[in-house]
């Protein structure tokens, strides 16, 4: 609702603007066409995303100085925080990386978005930017046609790149054109209300803008057309800084609790850095004064300063927070709580976010997670109640023999209940998921092979919950049964799923797992063998005489039933425990 308001409110006042004084269109133009290279430049970008830019993000995060590194320096090469924030966001939704390190790529994107200014500032602003962008423009519609996805890309980087530059070549032209009719400097505001004016100002802008830096390159050229007086442009500059946290808070307002804790961190720092640039705002000017003589910048260059103490407070802005980023990831964690299920008797999903549906390989990486979380917590169970066994049973070293001899007691569990309130609502979920990644996502040979094994995987765990029910009625009928020889087959029956389910748990959670694999694989074969062949001991049992016809049916559906279960449990662990190479690494 927020967000709707200052957009109708800002076309009226931009309708009035141009209506009034015509000259303003030039400005207004080149705001327009450098937002769209800015669009252009991160959808080329995206392009690139898949491999390399994941994979230096991801791996980067595991010391707080190299994520703040790779952060600014992707920012600066990319020109583009919000692309960093949406892969920073994704990679925590799916637990790829922790807060804090996601925390440290946005303080990087912070360092890296000074670069823009740097740009503007030291190359569009000295040249005639315009005979550069037309052959990037060019060149990138030409390459943007291209069917080949990475040609795509530097199409759209190029022509973004044009678009950029044109940009500024329209608000410079437009600027000095406007000069002409009206001077903006006589509205200059000296002193610390200046300052709280016009950063107020630059946070307006940049919440209407949608971006600080196309925020910065308007107050750069209004600030080398003589429209702006330097110690407002910095004021200008600062609001600028806190204006993209707003956009970043409204926009995750819907968002994952991973989304609004970054934008959290995000907002705080920004705030934070924000008013220490405000309090020391002409200490600061000082430095930059002194460090522009070491740097051999003209004194009245004040596009370049502008530059230099955009990059100065930012830099000091991550060096003061870098000590209470553990305590600023603690404060988001226990503030920002994932929204609660409006269903507490059915479980839901607990890594199947949004976010991570942004790029293929977080959303592999969730949907393994999920797979993962519902086979080792709803079908462990499911399997080993219907069996009348505590899972903690299972996972001990005592003897399958004794276990079974102890665990006599039917549990009267109702396998169908447990199927629907935790099974069915997150099967649909990840099928769901999945789905929506196969049709949205572009997907190579080995991303369309692990989504596939996963729903694989989770139509076996549904097939293993009813093979299950059919079980357990059974055995519930074996336990009470004054027909030993039934009892023993049932029994016989539980040894041998508990020996599976055991093996499983060891084969997931053991460091040496290659031994239980192999096991898994004797154990799959035999299941597999003996489904083939008939249970010699229930054919000894009929000709004896020492069970019912009826109890003979029961025996040998069971006998296969319980085969076919062991083979999709194994099956179930192969496919989403046997180690493979990082999905993430599609490169």
């Amino acid at each position: 609702m927020i967000r709707k308001t200052i957009f109708f409110a800002f076309l009226i006042v931009l309708g009035i603007l141009l209506f009034v004084n015509p000259n303003f269109k030039a400005i207004s133009a080149g705001v327009a066409i450098l937002l769209f290279g800015m669009i252009m430049l991160e959808e080329g970008f995206k392009v690139f995303t898949k491999g390399p830019l994941q994979n230096i993000l991801k791996k980067a995060t595991n010391k707080l100085y190299k994520s703040i590194t790779a952060g600014a320096f992707v920012t600066a090469l990319i020109q583009s925080s919000s692309l960093v924030s949406v892969i920073t966001i994704s990679f925590i939704s799916a637990e790829l990386i922790t807060l804090a390190g996601g925390i440290g790529l946005i303080f990087g994107s912070n360092i890296g978005t000074t670069a823009t200014a740097w740009l503007v500032a030291g190359f569009g602003l000295k040249i005639k930017i315009s005979a550069l962008a037309m052959p990037m423009l060019v060149f990138g519609i030409v390459f943007s046609f291209q069917k080949k996805p990475a040609l795509k890309g530097i199409g759209n980087v190029l022509a973004g790149l044009g678009f950029f530059f044109l940009g500024i070549h329209y608000m410079k032209e437009g600027f000095d054109v406007f000069k002409e009719y009206i001077d903006l400097s006589q509205f200059a505001v000296s002193g610390f209300l200046g300052v709280f004016i016009y950063t107020g100002l630059g946070i307006i802008i940049t919440t209407i803008l949608q971006s600080s830096s196309a925020t910065l390159a308007l107050i750069l050229t209004a600030l080398a057309a003589g429209q702006i007086e330097y110690e407002n442009a910095l004021a200008l500059a600062i609001g600028a800084n806190v204006g993209t946290t707003i956009t970043a808070v409204l926009g995750s307002l819907g968002s994952n609790a991973a989304g609004r804790r970054l934008a959290g961190a995000h907002l705080i720092f920004n705030v934070i850095t924000g008013l220490i640039a405000i309090v020391f705002i002409y200490p600061l000017a000082r430095l930059v004064n002194n460090l522009s003589e070491f740097m051999q910048i003209v004194n009245t260059n004040y596009v370049l300063k502008l530059a230099l103490f955009h990059t100065i407070f930012n830099v000091i802005g991550v060096v003061i927070m870098i000590p209470f980023i553990k305590k600023l990831e603690h404060l988001l964690l226990r503030i920002v709580k994932a929204r609660p299920d409006s269903d507490k008797d059915v479980d839901e999903p607990k890594y199947l976010n949004p976010a991570a549906l942004k790029f293929s390989g977080t959303a592999i990486s969730t949907l393994v997670k999920e797979s993962k979380y519902l086979y080792k917590n709803s079908i462990f169970e499911i399997v080993s109640h219907a069996l009348n066994i505590h899972r903690e049973d299972i996972k001990s070293d005592e003897k399958v023999k004794e276990i079974i001899k102890k665990s006599d007691t039917d549990f009267k569990t109702d396998i169908e209940d447990l199927y629907y309130t935790k099974v069915k609502n997150i099967y649909g979920e990840i099928i769901r998921y999945a789905t929506t990644a196969e049709s949205d996502l572009k997907l190579n040979k080995k991303q369309v092979k692990a989504i596939s094994d996963i729903k694989i995987a989770n139509i076996k765990m549904v097939e293993i919950v009813k093979e299950a029910k059919e079980l357990n009625k059974n055995i519930a009928q074996a336990l009470t049964t004054d027909n030993k020889y039934m009892r023993d087959e049932y029994n016989n029956f539980r040894k041998k799923l508990t020996k599976v389910l055991r093996v499983i748990y060891l084969f997931r959670t053991e460091e040496n797992y290659k031994d239980y694999e192999l096991k898994l694989k004797e154990l799959k074969k035999d299941a597999k063998a003996n489904k083939r062949h008939s249970n010699k001991s229930i054919d000894k049992l009929i000709r004896k005489n020492l069970i019912t016809a009826e109890m003979a049916s029961s025996l040998f559906n069971d006998y296969t039933n319980v085969n076919d279960m062991i083979k999709k449990l194994i099956e179930v662990a192969e496919l989403l425990y046997t180690k493979h190479d990082s999905l993430l690494d599609n490169s």
